[in-house]
Parts: structure tokens; sequence; C-alpha cells
């Protein structure tokens, strides 16, 4: 996610140092952050000391200024992260308003921009504000490129919400708290699982489990009577049975009615932990129905 740039900081090292020798007979220079500090703010006479501390641990650059309220979200979540990381990373960040030399020695064209530093070498990072998601992966590249390991990533909260609501058949509540969490984070396999389920109790609700059996024994043909009674076998524990129904569908259709019994099979292996040697079974003969 982040690529070498050929910015030479080494022209910017050396001011901050001029600048801070011609400064010791005058003023001091603004004091060097604490050594445990995971959050810092840069300036172009702090800077040679964010280069040596990208020696030890890998430093994220955050550009941004305070007219720029869309960065407001991305810093919190980077001030949290570099919290959660525990000294493995350090946020250094810079207003570009008041650091113009910095911002221009390190080609920030607009902010909020994000770059990294790993042993004093560059590594440009991206422009803009982006989804949490793409902003941990970034952070988790960093840390691994500097040596360390990432943290595990914390719970989402939206998901103790979302099964709450669904322990208290409030399904409305859970389906909007997990539809959101996939807005966030596409293909998040908890979330996935936990909406499955959500849509299969909206399906069976006010469903006799007897009487949808008995209309899929009576109407083998017919694809929904099939899904609502693999609906019924996966609810009351019978999944494998109601896997094996829905590829024998597959198996005997085609055109629409084999993609409803295929997507609707797809769905209900995603209640299946990956590694449910049934759904793996199920796995490899929808594989083999289709192909």
């Amino acid at each position: 996610m982040f690529t070498r740039g050929a910015v030479d900081l080494g022209a910017l090292r050396d001011r901050a140092a001029a600048q801070a020798k011609a400064a010791s007979g005058e003023a001091s220079a603004p004091p060097p952050a604490p050594a445990s500090a995971t959050i810092v703010d840069v300036t172009e006479a702090t800077f040679q000391q964010v280069m040596e501390r990208s020696l030890v641990a890998p430093v994220v650059l955050l550009f941004t200024a305070e007219w720029a309220t869309e960065a407001g979200e991305l810093r919190a979540a980077l001030e949290a992260m570099a919290t959660e990381a525990a000294g493995q990373f350090i946020l250094a960040r810079v207003d570009a308003e008041k650091e113009p030399r910095v911002t221009a020695a390190l080609q920030v064209r607009s902010v909020p921009t994000v770059h990294a530093v790993i042993g004093g070498q560059l590594l440009q990072g991206f422009e803009g504000v982006v989804q949490e998601a793409q902003l941990r992966q970034f952070v988790d590249a960093v840390i691994k490129a500097g040596g360390g390991e990432p943290a595990p990533e914390p719970e989402d909260p939206r998901l103790e919400a979302a099964e709450n609501a669904l322990m208290d058949g409030d399904l409305a509540t859970a389906e909007a708290e997990y539809k959101q969490i996939l807005a966030a984070k596409p293909g998040d396999p908890v979330a996935q699982a936990g909406l499955s389920q959500v849509e299969l109790l909206k399906r069976l609700a006010g469903v006799s489990p007897s009487a949808a059996l008995a209309a899929a024994e009576a109407n083998p043909d017919d694809v929904t009577a099939q899904t609502l009674a693999a609906d019924v076998e996966v609810l009351t524990g019978q999944a494998e049975q109601g896997y094996k129904r829905l590829v024998d569908v597959v198996r005997r259709t085609a055109g629409p009615e084999r993609e409803q019994a295929r997507l609707h099979l797809i769905s209900l292996l995603a209640l299946a932990a990956p590694e449910d040697p049934v759904a793996q079974k199920a796995r490899r003969s929808l594989a083999a129905a289709l192909f």
C-alpha cells in the first residue's frame, strides 16, 4: 500500500540541525517528546528527532491542517491505533500550514496525507481519507516492514450490538448493524455469517417446519419449496441434509432455477465455520455439480 519515495530527507535534517545550533544561545528549542511517547507533533526543529526514532520504530507521518475537518476521523483512528500498538509505531502529526518547509520537503500536495518513515527511509503512503479497514492494512504493513508484529484487530463493538439484537429477536436492528459492518469491511466473515443467520430467521418467520418439509417432498421440482425445506433443515440441526438437498437441485436444474439454488446454498454455507467438515464436503459437492 506504500512505495519507496525519492524524497531527499538529508537537506531537511541538516536545516533542522543548523537551526537548533543557531538557537542554542538565544532560545531553547522545542523539547523532544518523551522516548515512550507514541504520538508526537512534528516541527522543522524536531524533525531530526523523528528521523532518529524511525531507526528504532517505524513512524507514520500524518499531514493535516486545522481547516481539514474531514481529516478528523482519520486522525482519531490513527491515534487509537498508535495507542493500541503500544510503541510498535510512532504517529508523528504535522500541521501542514504551520510547517511549510517540512511539508514541501516531503512533497506533500494536499491534506490529509499519510506517509511512513522506516530506518530513515521515506515510504510514500496515500492522500485523502480512507476507510478504517484500509487504514489498518496500511498501519499493519508499516509495522511488519519495521520488523514488528501487528496487534490483533479489536472486536468491532457493532458486532456485539448486532449479536445482542439477534439474541433479543430484533432482526431489523441486527440486520442493520451487520450491513454497516460489511459496508466498512466488505467480506468480513463474522458479519457475513451473522447477516446470513438474520436472513434465514426472516425467511422462516411464521413457517411451519413440518409443512415446509412436506411441501418439498410433494414438489421436488419446485425450487422455492426446496430452498425453504433446506432452511428448515439447517436451522433444526440437519445441515448436511439441507446442503445435499440443494446440491441435488443444482444438479438437475438449469438457468435461473439453478442459480437460485446455488446462491441459496452459498448463503447457508456462510453460516458454517470454514473448517466445518460437513460444509467443506458440501462445497466440494457443489463445485462438482457445477462443473
